[in-house]
């Protein structure tokens, strides 16, 4: 890892998610009967999990509203939900008044140009993989999976390696730290 993304990510007390795009495939799928569905990966939960166990709070942020949004976010115990956010930035801005945090202590994953202003203001930014490139040049790292492979899943896992904390998850699960 380089040091200076090392850096950005010991300082991290947040993580904001795109959700169509970074946390599913930007798939939308809508039945006969108007009702949305949505691919989640049960990985990237499971990486949201643990880092919430490290203090680290999850926010998600998007343009679109939809109840999906808030039945996953409510299966994995994230309180802070931001749907029909146009101006990204601007919710930014009240997201970090109201949690009392530096623009510094914040991660933000993204895939499409509405994702831009905020990746330029936080601490530390991603992009999936297969987002647009002209987000992957936004950014202080790209993954290496796809948005709803596993993106979300590789940037917990970055901010935990980042943070130390690597070592504690692999007693956990009793696995080799170094794989």
């Amino acid at each position: 890892m380089k040091k200076n993304i090392q850096a950005k990510l010991q300082k991290i007390k947040m993580l904001i998610l795109d959700v169509d795009g970074a946390m599913t495939d930007g798939r939308i799928v809508i039945g006969d009967n108007g009702q949305e569905i949505k691919f989640f990966n049960v990985r990237d939960g499971h990486g949201l999990k643990m880092i919430q166990r490290y203090g680290i709070r999850i926010v998600l942020l998007t343009g679109r509203e939809s109840k999906v949004v808030l039945h996953r976010a409510r299966d994995l115990g994230i309180r802070d939900v931001y749907q029909k956010a146009w101006d990204k930035k601007e919710v930014l801005g009240r997201i970090l008044a109201k949690h009392d945090l530096p623009a510094s202590a914040v991660a933000y994953m993204g895939d499409d140009i509405v994702d831009i202003p905020v990746l330029k203001q936080v601490g530390f930014s991603a992009a999936v993989a297969d987002a647009l490139d002209v987000v992957k040049k936004s950014v202080d790292y790209v993954t290496t999976c796809r948005g709803g492979h596993g993106a979300v899943r590789e940037i917990c896992d970055l901010i935990l390696q980042g943070q130390g904390r690597w070592p504690d998850i692999a007693a956990k699960y009793e696995f080799s730290e170094h794989l």
